[in-house]
């Protein structure tokens, strides 16, 4: 466009701006005429060089006639019915058809002008969705994440298992030339064949990766069997040792933390109890939340692209060879590849750690040992000592430790053949003390113990004897213990008999004004009581007479039956005097034969 042309369209623009209602179209008609171009370009020139005022807020801008409540409904059933892989299993239309078919949302408006009810569409809900920030475009976006770090090599470990998903390593061959690994061809391993690979899950090779969190170096380790204890142990504990090369490959040593998924594998006794007793915090991310050990995630895919990719061009007859070349790589990539945070290759970074922080880990056998180990209870006994795998440690070295309480025993891993006990500083924070084995003579006694006549040993003062000195001296009002017992000794009341034992009852009566009411009751007869007479049996009358009347001179042939004739029910005792003079007076009788 001419600088001619451009000003005339500038006072055009001016000229219309000022044209009231009705006028323009004939006007600019007129000038389209005169310039020889159609009135449709001659508007499309006019908005280059003209400024256009800025368009009117509408009044109802950012209200919608859908409520946060139905949008909420809507947006909640989106997710609901969503699958675990994130494909949405439900449209807007077919949430809001469905909810309004159970009376959950309306989802209309009313027309001002013919007071019609008509539902919204779908573009209006969809709108109305992100206005209030519902929809699932929204709601699905990734939760924020806090920037982490650890502070040194060797202070956070990383490690996830991964099963192999190219590759499959059968123990025994098929032939000479077959090459042991194999490829998992796509077109004959899938999920509409599962029986092809039901048949090589046992064979199937399964990797574990070990990251160290500050610089970032691999640790690589195949594994049979799948993701388990075992496996899991056997990664950590090779992780740990010191390499056969520790010249080109220098990663070892015992972790401060190390950072897994809420596996079983990863949360059963064993790995946990390997990890207390060597120190090791573990720490289990929550369900679903993957990108909270990101980094071993990324080191699996860096060694399925970085070193598995490549093993097709090798021949690999089983797991010793593939974790052999699996080495090889390892010692390449951390000393070679840069990582994109601190600029260092992986080695580099971790040859920055300082003596204090690299622990080196007891040797594998006994490490295996700790798996198999766990922390036990024990009592201490009266000598201040426990015993612990058919042995006996001295614990009089831990102070504030008491005979008969309760501690719990591990192995040391740093000296074979030692035990710790486990303790709790001012802060609560676990700690384990290591405690040395008793030695016995060849009479069986403490090597250490005192020599009778010849010396005397004592143990420190107990938690528990400390306190009974202290309420000792305080229940006595002295100052040392010899005072205390020398008040004690001479019957001085405890506490000065300042403590009346019996203030608390008197200030409760004193206290409780209450009134008790007499009761009415009634007078028991105690002169109306009876006393019944203790009656015999023939037999016990028998016993009592028999002995009197042969005294008498009288015979008993037959005064039983006597008696058993005339009381058969009993004989009252006041009657038996009568009864035996009675007898008496009879003179002889005579035995009736079964009588």
């Amino acid at each position: 466009m001419s600088a001619v042309l451009t000003q005339r369209l500038v006072a055009v623009a001016g000229k219309v701006a000022q044209l009231g209602h009705g006028q323009k179209s004939g006007y600019l008609q007129q000038v389209a005429a005169e310039l020889g171009m159609s009135r449709d370009k001659l508007y499309r020139e006019l908005k280059k060089v003209s400024v256009a005022p800025a368009r009117k807020r509408r009044a109802d801008a950012g209200r919608s006639a859908l409520t946060r409540t139905e949008a909420e409904y809507i947006g909640s059933l989106i997710l609901e019915t969503m699958r675990k892989n994130g494909k949405r299993m439900t449209t807007v239309e077919e949430a809001v058809n469905m909810l309004r078919a159970n009376g959950l949302i309306e989802a209309e408006r009313v027309d001002k002008q013919t007071g019609e009810v008509i539902q919204l569409s779908s573009s209006t809900v969809i709108r109305a969705l992100r206005q209030y920030g519902l929809h699932p475009d929204q709601l699905l976006v990734p939760d924020p994440v806090n920037a982490l770090q650890s502070l040194h090599p060797n202070h956070v470990w990383q490690i996830d298992a991964s099963l192999c998903v190219l590759f499959y390593l059968p123990k025994g061959t098929e032939g000479k030339d077959d090459t042991g690994l194999r490829m998992m061809e796509s077109d004959k391993f899938y999920k509409n064949k599962p029986k092809n690979l039901e048949r090589i899950v046992l064979d199937r090779v399964w990797r574990y990766v070990v990251t160290d969190h500050t610089s970032g170096s691999l640790f690589v380790w195949y594994v049979f069997g799948g993701e388990n204890s075992e496996n899991l142990c056997e990664t950590f504990i090779q992780a740990m040792q010191p390499k056969s090369n520790r010249a080109e490959n220098p990663f070892c040593g015992v972790p401060k933390l190390v950072m897994l998924d809420p596996g079983s594998a990863n949360t059963g006794h064993s790995f946990k109890y390997l990890c207390q007793q060597l120190g090791v915090h573990v720490q289990i991310n929550k369900p679903g939340n993957p990108r909270s050990k990101g980094q071993v995630e990324n080191g699996n895919n860096l060694v399925e692209i970085f070193f598995e990719a490549k093993l097709s061009l090798r021949r690999v007859n089983d797991i010793t060879a593939l974790q052999r070349w699996a080495d090889y790589w390892m010692v390449y990539f951390n000393s070679h590849r840069k990582h994109s945070r601190h600029e260092m290759s992986r080695f580099s970074a971790w040859q920055k750690i300082r003596p204090e922080e690299l622990i080196l880990p007891p040797p594998a056998d006994y490490c295996r040992e700790l798996v198999l180990s766990r922390p036990e209870t024990r009592k201490v006994q009266d000598n201040l000592t426990i015993s612990f795998e058919g042995r006996n440690f001295d614990v009089s070295v831990i102070p504030a430790l008491s005979p008969r309480e309760s501690v719990v025993v591990a192995k040391n891993p740093w000296q074979p053949g030692a035990v710790r006990v486990q303790r709790f500083d001012e802060n609560g924070r676990e700690c384990w003390i290591a405690v040395p084995e008793v030695v016995v003579n060849q009479w069986g006694f403490h090597a250490n113990a005192a020599i009778i006549g010849q010396e005397y040993k004592a143990h420190a003062d107990t938690p528990a004897q400390t306190n009974k000195k202290a309420l000792e001296m305080l229940a006595m009002g002295a100052d040392t213990l010899e005072a205390a017992a020398k008040k004690r000794k001479q019957k001085a009341l405890p506490f000065d008999g300042r403590i009346n034992p019996f203030a608390h009852q008197e200030q409760a009566l004193a206290a409780n004004k209450v009134m008790y009411l007499t009761r009415e009751g009634q007078q028991m007869d105690y002169n109306k009581m009876e006393v019944a007479e203790q009656v015999l049996s023939p037999t016990e009358a028998a016993k009592i007479l028999k002995p009197q009347l042969e005294a008498a001179g009288g015979e008993w042939a037959g005064a039983m039956a006597l008696i058993r004739k005339h009381w058969p029910q009993g004989i009252p005792a006041c009657e038996l005097d009568a009864l035996l003079g009675q007898l008496v007076s009879r003179g002889k009788l005579k035995l009736v034969k079964g009588a």
